[in-house]
């Protein structure tokens, strides 16, 4: 079936690294969509809550013929999973029905699910600290947790996982954390330390410096944006924890 057969509309906003995801996976897979961006700053409207009764983005609508009509998809694994299926000869993902392909996939997945287990929540535990010194602190352990569990996976990254030569799920589902925590150290809201450790990792930093000049990652990124308005969520965090504290 040609893409164009598909419709898609894509409910995105910018700043979120999940609707990111989806970005790079469309983007990858030359798949046309169009965008309606949902405003999280904002309450939702009823109509997107009929969408998306959790009222979170990214969300898809897809239609064809093939797919037996109107579908909606909510949560960005499990979209950008569908989509790798959809156009398995992309090659997002190496295909299941061989030995070496199925435990390449099983290597890919275990990837994913390390980082979100062990070190993906760390971009929103920085947004506990209110401190330089606990900055510091989540900084350091960070990177020694990503030293621990994820360069040793990374080794025959060229510069890809597993040897791609293009990006594959294993970078579509990281690849938005990856800006945003580069982001956050050259804007110094990261501690210098987590540049100097990365830069160590000699897997990771080679893997993540390709990543970071991928047109599909960079399409709707906004490293200035983001940052400001990492900045403002800090000072307002730190502002009311001041406030709580002196009644």
């Amino acid at each position: 079936m040609a893409d164009g057969q598909y419709h898609i509309t894509l409910y995105t906003y910018y700043g979120c690294p999940y609707a990111h995801r989806v970005h790079i996976a469309l983007e990858e897979l030359g798949l046309q969509f169009e965008q309606v961006h949902i405003d999280l700053d904002k309450p939702r409207e009823p109509w997107y809550l009929q969408i998306n009764p959790r009222g979170l983005v990214p969300a898809m609508k897809i239609a064809s013929p093939a797919l037996g009509g109107e579908h909606i998809l909510i949560e960005s694994g499990i979209i950008v999973q569908f989509l790798a299926d959809l156009l398995p000869a992309r090659q997002l993902e190496p295909p299941s029905n061989t030995p070496a392909g199925a435990m390449q996939r099983a290597r890919l997945n275990f990837f994913v699910d390390t980082w979100n287990t062990k070190v993906g929540s760390f971009m929103f535990s920085l947004f506990k600290a209110h401190t330089p010194e606990e900055r510091e602190r989540f900084s350091r352990d960070w990177v020694a947790a990503v030293h621990r569990e994820i360069e040793p996976l990374l080794a025959d990254a060229a510069p890809y996982f597993g040897g791609s030569r293009r990006l594959t799920l294993a970078e579509v589902n990281v690849a938005p954390f990856i800006m945003r925590i580069y982001a956050l150290a050259a804007g110094n809201i990261l501690p210098a330390s987590v540049f100097d450790g990365l830069s160590k990792l000699p897997n990771f930093s080679r893997w993540a410096a390709a990543v970071q000049q991928e047109r599909s990652v960079l399409s709707v990124w906004n490293a200035q944006k983001f940052t400001e308005r990492s900045r403002e969520r800090l000072e307002r965090m730190k502002a009311m924890k001041e406030a709580n504290h002196g009644k």
